[in-house]
């Protein structure tokens, strides 16, 4: 009697779900960022929760809730109401690489509702200036004579900068030697002094570090130029043909969150991401904006998810 109580609650609560969105949002809309405050996933949401908020006629209210590589935060969204008032700002991290370096929580397709792709972010391929390479070309050739010599630095294994200096390895059949640290931060000294001769490094550290003369900057990781350093060639363009490494970032509510709810949000924040100020601070930032349906993010996940689960299992990576 207890469960068919049960079932007939859960049954009237999803037929509710309808009546629901057609008046949403009616109340204060929270966005879970799995990660600490002023880390990029952070400054990204908070940079378009209030333009968000003004479209959608409530206040959205961006709440960090950081630990396990993200999982803690993401999980505790795919468990909430699906009801489009706690959503998760989501990354690749979280979504395309985690589950496949251990056991998660929750399912990263099954318990989760694409609703908008909201940007990527880069990294700077950069080299010691003790390393004798000025380009692409020269360091893949470098690496070639003298398999294992070369060695780069990571923010720790099964990061995104581990990922991709593995991709890069693999595509220019080269032998790298991994070097990996608690963060970037504490590698860059390292790659300064010539300790270590390679670190992908995020746009907006690397580049006053290679302006600054401390390390040289030999392509980006995205499929095109930036705008924040348009000189700056792409990694594919500059020696490798078809590299490139982005670090997506994207909305998502939990399972079941209705079609009506999704699509008034994807619409709402592709306005956001279309103002000239917001894409503006988006390159200040060192990301790039995306806009599309949900169909496309979802599709923009499962082709991440297949790309960096190859990586994983190719190179062999194992979780700390």
């Amino acid at each position: 009697m207890r469960t068919r109580f049960a079932l007939l609650a859960a049954a009237l609560c999803v037929a509710a779900l309808p009546a629901l969105s057609q008046g949403y949002p009616n109340k204060p809309v929270k966005v879970v960022v799995p990660f600490p405050a002023g880390g990029p996933t952070d400054v990204l949401t908070r940079v378009l929760a209030d333009k968000m908020g003004a479209q959608l006629g409530q206040p959205v209210v961006v709440e960090n809730k950081p630990g396990a590589g993200g999982s803690i935060g993401a999980d505790f969204v795919a468990k909430s109401a699906p009801d489009g008032y706690t959503l998760v700002m989501a990354t690749a991290s979280t979504h395309s690489i985690g589950p496949y370096l251990g056991k998660l929580p929750y399912d990263p397709v099954k318990d989760f509702t694409p609703i908008v792709w909201v940007g990527n972010a880069t990294n700077v391929l950069v080299v010691s200036n003790n390393v004798p390479a000025s380009n692409v070309k020269e360091l893949i050739e470098l690496a070639r004579k003298d398999p294992g010599r070369l060695n780069y630095a990571t923010s720790g294994i099964g990061t995104i900068s581990h990922l991709t200096s593995e991709l890069f390895a693999s595509m220019a059949g080269v032998k790298l030697t991994h070097v990996p640290y608690k963060g970037t931060q504490q590698s860059i000294p390292d790659v300064m002094s010539g300790q270590v001769a390679i670190l992908f490094d995020n746009i907006m550290t690397a580049m006053p570090n290679v302006k600054a003369g401390k390390v040289k900057a030999l392509g980006i990781s995205s499929p095109k130029r930036s705008a924040l350093v348009p000189e700056l060639p792409t990694v594919a363009e500059a020696g490798l043909p078809g590299f490139q490494s982005l670090v997506w970032f994207g909305l998502l509510g939990p399972a079941g969150t209705p079609k009506a709810v999704v699509d008034r949000v994807n619409a709402e924040l592709n306005k956001a991401l279309l103002l000239p100020e917001i894409q503006a601070r988006f390159v200040q930032v060192g990301f790039e904006p995306a806009v599309g349906t949900s169909a496309d993010f979802a599709r923009t996940m499962e082709r991440d998810a297949a790309k960096w689960s190859k990586v994983i299992k190719d190179a062999g990576v194992k979780p700390e």
